[in-house]
C-alpha cells in the first residue's frame, strides 16, 4: 500500500493525547532537538530515537496509515497511549519542515508494523468462523432469558422504591444522603441492569444541589419510572422503541442495519470517565448519506479505548446501525482507505431547527439527553454569567450548558470567531448546548474545542 495522506495539523496530533500533562509534555518534544534517526515511509509510518534522562534514547514508532486510528509502540516506560514521545514525533512529523524525511524503515521498526498487520489479518479471518456463542444458539437463548428476569425483578423493586419516595415527599430524599442511592444503584447491578444503576447515581446527585433541585428530582424519577414501565410492558411495543428500552437498561446489543458505504468526517472525539471505566464517544458524519452516527468504546481504567480518530479527517468506511427507534450508534466495519486530512464540514442548520430536532429525536427515545447538530453562522455571545451561540442571521440563539461554559475549548470558540460568524459542532438538549468542534467561516481547518 502506498500511502497517500496528507500530513496532519499540530490541532488534530494534539486532539489525541489522553490528558491536558501528556498534551504539555508531547508538545514540549515536538522540536528536532530531543530526536534523532527520525523518518517516515510511504506505508504510513513514522519513526524516530528520542533522548531520554537515560544513556539509550528511546524508540517511538507510530502507524499513522490504520485505518482505525493511529497506532504506537515506545520502549519508554509510560503507560500512557499515546505517550508523550509519540505525540512529540508527530508534532515534528505534522510541521513538514524536513525534520522527518522519508526513508528506509529501520529493523526495529519494519518488525512492529509486519507484526502489527498480519495480527491484523488474522483477526479478520478469526472473525469470518462461527463464535462459541453462536454455536450453541439455545445456551445463548437461556442465558438471555436469565438475565430478562433478573432485570425485571430489579425494575421492580425500583419501582417499589420510587412509589416509596413520592409517597414519603421528595424532602426524604436530602435527609437519607447519597448512601440510599448507592445501595439501589447496586441493587440494579446485581440485577444485571448497568443502565438503571447509572441512572440512578445521577438520582442521587440531585438533593440539595442547588436551587429547584426538588423539581430535577422529580423529572428524573418520572423518566426513570418510563424507563421501568418500558421494560416491564416491552413485549407490547413497537420493535423499534422496545429496542431503545433495552439498550436504555443496559442491554448490549449488535448492529442488525445494512451497512451504510460512505466517507465519514471525523466532526468530534472525547472521553468521559466515572473512575472504572473510560467511554469514548466518536461522531462521524457521512458526506454522501447525510447521516450523524455515533461510536462507542470503552477502556479500563488507565487505559484508552480504541480507536482513537483526529478530527477532521475523513475515511471510506462501512457502519452498521444498531437497532433502537431514533437510535445513533453504529459500529465501524471494513474500512477501505486511511483518514486523511479534508476541507469537507457538515451544512449547519438554525438555532431553531437544532431545538426542533432535539425535540423530534425526543419522540423516539424520551431518554435522550442530546442530540447532534451542527450550527451555521452562529456568534458565540456573553449572557449575564454564561455564554451563548447566537445566530448571525436572525433574533435567535441557543444557551450553553453550565459544563461547556467552564472548558478551555470556550476560550478557543470565542478566539476563532472574534465576533465573526462560526460554524459550530455539537451536541443540543435540555440543558443547553455543548460545543465540540468549530470551523471559520469561508475555509478553514476544524478546531476541536473538547
Amino acid at each position: 500500500m502506498n500511502w497517500q495522506g496528507e500530513r496532519w495539523t499540530a490541532e488534530q496530533v494534539l486532539a489525541l493525547a489522553p490528558d491536558a500533562a501528556s498534551r504539555k509534555a508531547g508538545s514540549k518534544l515536538g522540536t528536532a532537538g530531543p530526536w534523532s534517526e527520525t523518518g517516515s515511509s510511504d506505508e504510513g509510518t513514522v519513526w524516530g530515537l528520542c533522548k531520554g534522562s537515560g544513556s539509550k534514547p528511546y524508540q517511538t514508532v507510530v502507524d499513522i496509515a490504520d485505518v482505525a486510528g493511529p497506532a504506537y509502540k515506545c520502549s519508554c516506560p509510560s503507560r500512557k497511549f499515546p505517550c508523550k514521545h509519540a505525540l512529540g514525533l508527530l508534532l515534528l512529523w505534522a510541521g513538514g519542515d524536513g525534520a522527518v524525511p522519508r526513508g528506509q524503515e529501520p529493523d526495529w521498526t519494519e518488525q512492529w508494523i509486519k507484526g502489527r498487520r498480519q495480527r491484523a489479518q488474522e483477526r479478520r479471518a478469526a472473525g469470518g468462523s462461527p463464535s462459541a456463542a453462536s454455536a450453541d444458539p439455545e445456551a445463548a437463548r437461556r442465558r438471555a432469558e436469565r438475565r430478562a428476569e433478573r432485570i425485571t425483578a430489579g425494575a421492580t423493586e425500583l419501582e417499589q422504591r420510587l412509589a416509596d419516595l413520592v409517597r414519603g415527599g421528595l424532602a426524604a430524599a436530602e435527609q437519607a444522603g447519597h448512601g440510599l442511592w448507592e445501595e439501589t444503584a447496586a441493587r440494579m447491578v446485581d440485577a444485571q441492569a448497568p443502565g438503571l444503576a447509572g441512572r440512578v447515581r445521577e438520582l442521587g446527585a440531585l438533593p440539595a444541589s442547588g436551587p429547584g433541585w426538588p423539581v430535577r428530582l422529580l423529572e428524573e424519577c418520572a423518566l426513570l419510572h418510563l424507563l421501568d414501565q418500558g421494560w416491564l410492558r416491552r413485549e407490547r411495543l413497537p420493535e423499534g422503541l422496545a429496542a431503545t428500552v433495552r439498550s436504555r437498561v443496559g442491554l448490549a446489543g449488535s448492529p442488525d442495519g445494512s451497512p451504510v458505504r460512505d466517507r465519514w468526517l471525523v466532526l468530534a472525539q472525547y472521553d468521559t470517565s466515572d473512575g472504572r471505566l473510560t467511554t469514548r464517544r466518536i461522531w462521524l458524519y457521512g458526506e454522501k448519506s447525510d447521516r450523524t452516527v455515533l461510536l462507542l468504546s470503552y477502556g479500563a481504567a488507565g487505559r484508552a479505548p480504541e480507536p482513537a480518530l483526529p478530527v477532521g479527517l475523513t475515511f471510506e468506511a462501512d457502519v452498521s446501525p444498531y437497532p433502537g427507534a431514533g437510535q445513533l450508534r453504529a459500529a465501524l466495519g471494513e474500512q477501505f482507505t486511511p483518514p486523511a486530512p479534508a476541507a469537507t464540514r457538515p451544512p449547519g442548520v438554525t438555532t431553531p431547527d437544532a431545538a426542533a430536532r432535539y425535540g423530534e429525536a425526543l419522540r423516539a427515545d424520551p431518554w435522550l439527553d442530546s442530540y447532534p447538530v451542527t450550527l451555521g453562522r452562529v456568534i458565540p455571545t456573553p449572557l449575564d454569567r454564561s455564554w451563548q451561540l447566537a445566530d448571525a442571521d436572525g433574533g435567535t440563539a441557543l444557551p450553553l450548558t453550565p459544563s461547556a461554559g467552564s472548558r478551555p475549548g470556550l476560550w478557543r470558540l470565542v478566539a476563532l470567531s472574534g465576533g465573526a460568524p462560526v460554524t459550530v459542532f455539537g451536541e443540543c438538549g435540555h440543558r443547553g448546548f455543548t460545543p465540540l468542534t468549530a470551523w471559520p467561516e469561508g475555509a478553514g481547518e476544524a478546531v476541536p474545542l473538547c
